[in-house]
């Protein structure tokens, strides 16, 4: 699944569960969720790191000389948040270097003691050496990233490749096809945050254009139908896609992470399924219009509804919960249930439905799956 979608967003807010654990969920079903924790991060064995992609990343380990564009991009800057102290650095990576992989408490403490970003000088440099590549962090533990260095981690086959931006760039539009299905420019660029036409993104001696890097990539070009009146827009396809589509099983019915690849992209979330998405999280309450976490609700290949979730003791509570049509009440209720059964919950409350017609068709959803 990792290697599917290319990377996976970590967050740090937990309702039902964090946003890493919800993709997994959506995609595989109800498997445990220790299982997916150590998928991702495995203490003996790692296949995968966490980087800098669409946002704080869990990336497959094969992809690592891929973000070397980055690396070096961090390097040529200097800094990212913080200004980084050299002698600091070289202390934090001879600790690691001489006693094995540590956390930032481990190496003395993450926080000066203010708010979140009010990082102590010891965060700040194992931040910027894990910005630049000299620590990798593949496994993290209670919810602590562990800071190790690459060659303890890395097949040698990967740390020996040495990439250009144009190399990773073309490498990466890959990704986001095979991930995505069918993307345009604007999807290229946001999948992990790329920048194209830069005087240094050069291939096969000629500047490299996100058309460029589309046609490097063995892309296949297309054109799709967007905006209001369907005009057409230059899109491109990613080449295994029939193969996909001619394998492809049942369609899940599931609730979405409002971090999950299907939605990062508002834009495009319009776009494709005619579907308004936001993460409401950090709005002040009384200008929220959907909820807290709003999970949009996936059925039948369609975004069918939204549903902001909470959890008290043994019950899922549903604070507020939209849909689009009658016939979302049946899916919305099996995806519920499933939700709740998967946290450990046994029962749903309902608390707040929109549109209020259907809120009786939901509670008879709801008692025939259990809920």
């Amino acid at each position: 699944m990792l290697r599917r979608l290319g990377g996976i967003q970590l967050d740090t807010i937990s309702v039902l569960a964090r946003s890493h654990e919800l993709v997994a969920y959506a995609r595989l079903g109800a498997i445990g969720r220790e299982k997916v924790e150590r998928a991702y991060w495995h203490p003996r064995r790692p296949a995968a790191f966490e980087y800098w992609s669409h946002a704080a990343c869990v990336l497959p380990l094969e992809e690592w000389p891929y973000y070397e564009f980055r690396r070096r991009a961090f390097r040529e800057r200097g800094l990212r948040w913080h200004q980084s102290h050299p002698e600091v650095c070289a202390q934090v990576l001879g600790r690691i270097r001489a006693e094995g992989p540590l956390t930032a408490t481990e190496l003395g403490g993450a926080k000066n003691g203010g708010a979140w970003w009010d990082w102590s000088d010891t965060k700040i440099a194992v931040e910027w050496l894990l910005d630049t590549g000299e620590v990798i962090c593949a496994r993290r533990t209670g919810w602590r990233r562990v800071y190790d260095l690459p060659e303890r981690v890395l097949p040698p086959e990967l740390l020996r490749q040495s990439l250009t931006d144009s190399q990773c760039l073309i490498r990466l539009a890959a990704v986001a096809a095979r991930a995505l299905g069918v993307v345009t420019q604007a999807d290229l660029a946001d999948y992990q945050r790329l920048r194209y036409g830069g005087a240094g993104l050069r291939h096969d001696g000629r500047a490299l254009t996100a058309a460029g890097v589309a046609q490097a990539a063995g892309l296949v070009p297309a054109e799709i139908s967007a905006g209001r009146h369907g005009r057409a827009v230059r899109a491109w396809l990613d080449p295994q896609l029939p193969d996909e589509q001619a394998r492809r099983g049942r369609p899940r019915t599931t609730l979405l992470s409002p971090f999950d690849s299907l939605v990062w992209d508002r834009k495009r979330t319009l776009r494709v399924f005619g579907f308004e998405h936001s993460l409401e999280a950090y709005v002040p309450r009384a200008k929220r219009v959907h909820g807290y976490y709003t999970m949009p609700l996936l059925a039948r290949g369609r975004l069918a509804g939204r549903v902001d979730p909470a959890r008290s003791g043994s019950t899922l509570i549903a604070r507020k919960l939209t849909m689009d049509s009658p016939a979302a009440a049946e899916p919305m209720a099996r995806a519920l249930v499933e939700a709740a059964s998967w946290v450990g919950c046994d029962n749903v409350k309902l608390e707040r439905v929109e549109p209020a017609g259907l809120e009786k068709r939901l509670r008879a959803a709801l008692a025939r799956y259990g809920g």
